[in-house]
């Protein structure tokens, strides 16, 4: 795992350079989490670039420097959530996001599919575990949750993944 904590007291002192780097090293992992998560890239867009600017903003409030990554996840983890719950709220309706044509294949379309039966925290979960690498403490930190509450769900996910994609569910 990277030590943030040089780069963080950087950026705490207002070098714009050294959050950058920071910033560098989590946007693909925040990007792959949120649009496994909301299902559409222009959202997960916003997600990441509001996470971003909230971090930015308040990255003198981070204590511990070496926890940037979780903070930063935690800050993504909500910004999902505002996302998810005004999914709820648009009167429009609203449109299913394609897999791209040269990501595509049957394999990709069947577990695109079975990602969208979980409900929105199973994919947070999921995507923080598969995509990210994150551990079940940090995932826990992140969520709010006891960390073998995370193990248990994160296995209960993946057994329903391998009995929907086995076509036994």
């Amino acid at each position: 795992m990277t030590d943030f904590s040089a780069d963080v007291k950087l950026a705490q002192a207002g070098d714009t350079a050294a959050f950058a780097r920071l910033y560098s090293l989590v946007y693909k992992d925040m990007y792959h989490i949120a649009l496994y998560s909301l299902r559409s890239s222009h959202d997960a867009c916003d997600a990441v670039s509001d996470t971003a600017l909230d971090a930015f903003s308040s990255i003198g409030s981070l204590r511990e420097p070496a926890a940037f990554r979780s903070w930063i996840m935690r800050i993504l983890s909500a910004k999902i959530k505002k996302h998810q719950r005004e999914y709820f709220t648009e009167t429009e309706p609203l449109m299913e996001e394609t897999i791209p044509e040269e990501d595509f294949s049957f394999e990709n379309a069947e577990l695109h599919e079975a990602i969208q039966h979980l409900d929105p925290q199973s994919r947070l979960i999921l995507s923080m575990s598969v995509l990210g690498g994150y551990t079940s403490s940090e995932i826990a930190e992140v969520c709010g949750l006891r960390a073998g509450t995370i193990r248990s769900r994160l296995s209960r996910i993946k057994e329903k993944l391998r009995l929907e994609l086995s076509g036994i569910a």
